[in-house]
């Protein structure tokens, strides 16, 4: 049944399908199809015409019934766009100055030009974004030129930059000596001295150190962003510091554009070079400064260059075809450049084999070096520091302090006698005052060197001291009182083998040749290959002893000295109280033993504590006595307290390094220790009463150096300058006292009789004149024509060939040399002023060392400028990172960790 459906049903399907294409035809398919799709499409345009403007009517009913309002931002912001740019008005008053305002201007319009505008341009012509960084810009000026007002630059200028210049210096100095103590016989290199610069510096600083700044190009960079964030914070109006984009524009236009090229080349070693010979430039090179100079340099790059353009200029000069008066010009030319040729060749031929030789420490044969009699020793300053060296190491220091005291009285009682004849000339009254202070100076001479109780004592006859204390007591003192004394002190310091003998065979004599530059160079008496070496007949093979192990040590090494307080007690003498201290003393020598008990009172530790640290002022920073009690200071418990303490004075005093290093000392301890009553070498009221002159403190634990500048020299500004640069320069706190103090009586002689009494009112009207106005905009003036010279941006100089730049060094030596003073060498010492001038030289040699220089300055020119805030903190914890200062403070927690377990 359903078989006969199936048929049927296509049987009727297929008679209708081909009668359908009888009657229509075969393509009727194919316009059913097209019709259809028409139909279909025209249907869908319909429907999304009409759905999306219903859709679009009924959200916007949604949103004025349900949603809140929009933010006007966006709109408004569109309507400012569609807006035409209005123009945006640029005051050009900056600092109140025109004479500084417009070269200002002309450095903020070179500055956009050729920082910003050259790559704006590229990417928008709306001049609205420049204008409104040159406002910026000239907000953060204004408030700059405001704050420079407000501040006394004096003391920045007179004080701040001398203290900072004085301290980088000896930080230079002390890192020298540290490379130099490591390795005496290999020469560090620029690398090695850079690292200990900066851990010397931690050293002396304590909390800051610049190393990452100054050695990082990376860390610099970083270094200059941050701080300048820091002054657009300080110096711009809150809204544009919160706009970022244009904070930062401005942020690397200061940083990259202007403080990094400014600070490249003001570190720059050969910047400096040409800027000290032009500074200079008025002065002639002396030949002998040359010579010295490459006889001196260490440099082979140095050496080599003077040589190559020696032989260049040689070769020149024998191409010349000359006749006549000019032949013997060149020859002469031609001789002096084989002889400069030469001693180039000598130098670098000894220094890349290692020979080279230090003529001060050539100490092999005294018996052919140039005699300098006692009498022309005594009255040269330079020579005279060295023998009171070299007799206070000998005990007989007494000898020679009371021939110059003598002298000293002798033109002082001179100069008194001679007003008083004026005065009775011209009929004046007279007083008797001159005649009763200058009796009181001569008994003074005589209690303090020559009575029984003078400690040390002079040793003379007695029958002299005993003819001049009748004179003293019984007739007026003259300038001649002390002469016979005096010729037997002299005769005996000249003949007696302790003093000056044995003087002319030390080491210390020999340095005082050098340095009254009567050392003569042995470098050139040899062969013409360099190699004869010679001095002074000496044999060569001992021409490697170093005056530094040539140490004369009085003491006998053999004699052991130990000594401690065993007891204390409280005495009564007289109504008086006071607390005794007994002293076991061992003294063992190679034969015997000995033992006693001395007693002291603490009275008599002062005075003897106070004798030590006048003769040996070293000392002074080393041995500390401990302090007085004014009340309960007899206490048990105290007693006991002051007991351990002069015990450990005592142990630290008679420590063998102490007694090697002062030979001298061993006279005094054991003066003190022996079983006698103690014989105080200074009065109850010098003991009470400080010296008149303060003891300088030599404690390298100070971070700066005007720290130990004398207080009586701090108000006199020039005296302050002078003598704090030539301590750092020459040394001089590490030489003879009796010296620097001269040197100070000197300076103030010379500045009163240049300027007076107004010389501290003129520096200050000069740095008036230096903040004025007109120099303010001079120095603008200077700076926009380096970076943009006639109005170009200057291209960056090329690297001078080293060459050019080691004779640039060798010609700014030379000058430096050649302008020193001979009496600056008579002062202080030919070798000492070479050394000294060489010192700083050599410091402004290293780029690394003078950025340091340059951000100390910069630190102390914000923290003058910015007082309220905290600029030193800040610098604290931008340079917190420093690889040194990380050092430094794990060797402080593994020093410290011990004494923490003790706890």
């Amino acid at each position: 049944m359903l078989t006969e459906a199936s048929l049927s049903i296509w049987g009727w399907g297929s008679l209708g399908i081909v009668l359908f294409l009888i009657t229509f035809g075969p393509f009727v398919i194919f316009y059913l199809t097209f019709y259809i799709l028409c139909f279909v499409g025209g249907g869908l345009v319909v429907t999304l015409l009409f759905g999306k403007t219903n859709s679009e009517k009924y959200l916007e009913q949604c949103e004025h019934s349900f949603l809140p309002p929009t933010s006007t931002g966006v709109p408004k912001c569109l309507e400012e766009m569609k807006r035409e740019a209005r123009t945006i008005k640029i005051d050009r008053r900056l600092t109140g100055a025109n004479i500084i305002d417009e070269p200002l201007q002309q450095v903020i319009q070179f500055s956009l030009r050729d920082y910003v505008q050259y790559w704006y341009y590229t990417l928008s012509d709306d001049e609205s974004f420049l204008l409104e960084i040159r406002q910026t810009l000239q907000n953060a000026l204004i408030q700059f030129a405001t704050r420079s007002k407000e501040i006394d630059w004096q003391p920045y200028f007179t004080t701040r930059i001398v203290d900072d210049f004085g301290t980088h210096l000896r930080v230079f100095r002390k890192a020298q000596q540290k490379i130099t103590e490591k390795d005496d016989q290999a020469k560090g290199t620029a690398e090695d001295l850079v690292d200990t610069f900066f851990e010397v510096e931690v050293e002396m600083e304590k909390d800051v150190c610049r190393d990452l700044v100054c050695t990082s190009p990376k860390d610099e960079e970083g270094f200059l962003r941050d701080l300048c964030e820091v002054l657009l914070y300080l110096l711009l109006p809150p809204g544009d510091f919160q706009n970022k984009i244009m904070r930062y524009f401005v942020r690397e236009i200061l940083a990259r554009g202007i403080l990094l090229p400014l600070i490249n080349q003001l570190s720059d070693p050969d910047y400096i070079n040409q800027y000290v010979i032009w500074m200079i430039r008025d002065s002639n090179c002396n030949y002998e400064a040359f010579m010295n100079i490459i006889k001196l340099s260490d440099n082979i790059g140095e050496l080599e260059a003077v040589r190559d353009k020696a032989a260049e200029e040689l070769q020149y000069l024998r191409s010349l075809d000359t006749a006549g008066d000019d032949i013997n010009t060149i020859k002469n030319q031609i001789n002096s450049l084989l002889f400069v040729k030469k001693v180039c060749d000598s130098r670098i031929q000894r220094l890349q084999s290692g020979k080279e030789i230090n003529t001060v420490k050539l100490a092999a044969n005294f018996g052919k070096l140039c005699t300098v009699p006692l009498d022309s020793i005594l009255v040269d300053n330079v020579a005279l520091q060295f023998f009171m060296d070299y007799m206070q190491q000998t005990g007989g220091q007494a000898h020679l302090f009371f021939w110059m005291t003598v002298e000293g009285y002798r033109v002082t009682a001179q100069q008194q006698l001679e007003v008083l004849l004026s005065r009775q000339r011209d009929g004046k009254h007279q007083t008797n005052q001159t005649k009763g202070l200058l009796r009181a100076a001569a008994v003074g001479i005589y209690e303090q060197y020559l009575s029984e109780k003078a400690s040390p004592r002079v040793t003379v006859d007695d029958y002299l001291v005993a003819k001049l204390a009748d004179t003293l007591n019984h007739e007026d003192p003259t300038p001649e009182i002390f002469d016979d004394i005096q010729r037997k002190v002299y005769e005996l310091m000249l003949r007696d083998e302790r003093f000056y003998p044995s003087f002319r065979q030390n080491a210390l004599y020999v340095r005082m040749l050098a340095e009254l530059d009567m050392l003569k160079d042995p470098s050139f008496r040899g062969s013409d290959d360099g190699d004869g070496e010679s001095f002074n007949g000496s044999p060569t093979g001992s021409i490697n002893l170093s005056l530094d192990d040539l140490s004369n040590v009085s003491s006998d090494d053999s004699v052991q000295l130990h000594a401690y307080i065993s007891d204390t007690g409280v005495c009564n003498d007289h109504g008086k109280t006071y607390a005794l201290y007994a002293i076991t003393v061992h003294r063992r020598n190679l034969n015997s033993e000995e033992m006693w008990k001395t007693y002291r009172r603490y009275s008599d530790f002062h005075d003897f504590h106070m004798r030590i640290t006048e003769q040996f002022e070293s000392l002074s920073s080393i041995l500390k006595l401990p302090g007085k009690k004014t009340f309960n200071n007899m206490d048990r418990d105290f007693l006991e307290k002051r007991k351990k303490d002069l015990n450990a004075y005592l142990q630290l005093l008679l420590a063998p390094e102490m007694m090697k290093a002062s030979p001298a000392l061993a006279h005094y301890v054991y003066d003190f220790l022996e079983n006698k009553a103690y014989s105080k070498g200074k009065g109850d009221f010098a003991r009470k009463v400080p010296p008149l002159i303060p003891k300088t403190d030599a404690d390298p634990e100070h971070r700066r150096v005007a720290a130990q500048l004398d207080d009586n020299v701090d108000d006199n500004i020039p005296l302050r300058v002078m003598l704090l640069l030539m301590d750092e320069v020459f040394d001089l706190k590490e030489r003879n006292q009796w010296l620097r103090r001269n040197i100070k009586n000197l300076l103030q002689q010379l500045i009163r009789a240049t300027y007076g009494d107004t010389i501290n009112r003129k520096i200050v009207d000069h740095v008036d004149w230096m903040t004025s106005p007109e120099q303010v905009a001079d120095s603008v003036k200077r700076f926009r024509d380096a970076f943009w010279p006639n109005g170009i941006l200057a291209e960056t100089v090329p690297c001078r060939d080293k060459s050019i730049r080691m004779r640039t060094r060798v010609a700014g030596k030379t000058k430096l040399l050649a302008i020193m003073p001979d009496e600056l060498k008579h002062i202080i010492g030919a070798e000492t002023t070479r050394k000294g001038i060489l010192r700083v030289f050599e410091m402004f040699q290293h780029n690394q060392l003078n950025r340091r220089m340059v951000y100390v300055f910069l630190e102390g020119f914000l923290e003058t400028l910015f007082p309220q805030y905290k600029f030193r903190d800040l610098f604290n914890r931008l340079h917190s990172r420093s690889k040194q200062m990380q050092k430094y403070k794990q060797k402080l927690q593994t020093t410290q960790a011990p004494s923490l377990q003790k706890r």
